[in-house]
């Protein structure tokens, strides 16, 4: 097929100038090459493809058919050529994104404005869900890449580790004073604690550790955002758990208070997740890039 798609080009171009010489030229060919390439082409179909003029030659009927279907499927060719080479380059294409809301607001949002700084023709598409539905899209190829709460234990996925976080309890004003701190995990279950849902990674992870201790935890209210962790507590609804990183501001203006714990729950990560089997688009390989970079700095 490849002989023959060359033999096409061949006739278009010989179309196209009415000329063998004309079109040797254009190609970078002999005349007598181009000739011979023609006649194979002619060989092939078992048609006469050119009528010779005392000015060079031109179309049969016959000719003219294929050419009206060979010079669309070389200029299709053409167009993928360049659009694949404008994909390469970051000219053109999408990238889809899946997140949960929490790294999505609190992590992601600057990256994804230097990325359309710097690649504006490239459309995001931002999915956001839990980590367990990001790792099933991935897998699907519904997304690109995903920016996960850690640990994922899927030996299909590639995981790069992108951030340290640290999950904490914090309380509003008004249990400040009334907890005695440092408090075991025991003493932690007396009081009304407010998590995340129990599909959420983070909940999962916390759960997991303090059971390791012996202790299970029960959340008197359980909600779907970490920014609504932040605010029930913020008015002593309760104690929620939370990620102090993404916590900072109202840690720093003593809206909310950390509860000191005697034994601190492990750190672990965020990063972004890719599936092994499957290479990375441009678009998604140079956004991992500005991630990896930027977290270095």
């Amino acid at each position: 097929m490849s002989i023959k798609l060359d033999l096409y080009k061949i006739f278009c171009e010989v179309a196209k100038y009415n000329s063998f010489s004309k079109a040797a030229k254009s190609l970078y060919m002999t005349q007598p090459a181009v000739s011979q390439s023609i006649m194979q082409l002619e060989g092939e179909l078992d048609v006469r493809l050119f009528t010779r003029t005392p000015k060079g030659v031109i179309l049969t009927n016959e000719g003219k058919l294929l050419f009206e279907y060979a010079n669309s499927a070389i200029n299709l060719i053409d167009v993928g050529e360049k659009k694949l080479i404008e994909t390469k380059n970051l000219m053109v294409g999408d990238l889809k994104i899946g997140v949960g809301d929490t790294i999505s607001r609190y992590f992601l949002l600057p990256y994804l404005e230097k990325f359309h700084n710097k690649y504006p023709n490239i459309k995001f598409k931002i999915i956001n869900r839990t980590t367990i539905e990001l790792c099933a899209l991935l897998k699907s190829g519904e997304i690109d890449i995903a920016i996960c709460n850690l640990p994922i234990e899927d030996s299909s996925i590639e995981v790069k580790e992108l951030m340290i976080i640290h999950d904490i309890f914090v309380c509003g004003a008004n249990y400040r004073d009334k907890i005695p701190m440092p408090l075991s995990f025991e003493d932690l279950t007396k009081l009304p604690l407010i998590l995340l849902e129990y599909t959420s990674n983070s909940r999962q992870y916390v759960e997991k550790y303090i059971l390791s201790k012996g202790i299970k935890i029960e959340p008197e209210i359980e909600l779907g955002s970490h920014e609504l962790l932040l605010e029930f507590a913020k008015i002593n609804l309760g104690i929620s758990c939370v990620i102090r990183e993404f916590s900072n501001e109202y840690l720093q203006k003593g809206l909310l208070y950390e509860v000191k714990l005697i034994e601190e729950i492990p750190e672990r990560s965020i990063g972004v997740c890719s599936l092994k089997s499957v290479s990375l688009s441009p678009s998604s390989t140079r956004f991992v890039e500005i991630l990896e970079d930027e977290r270095k700095k």
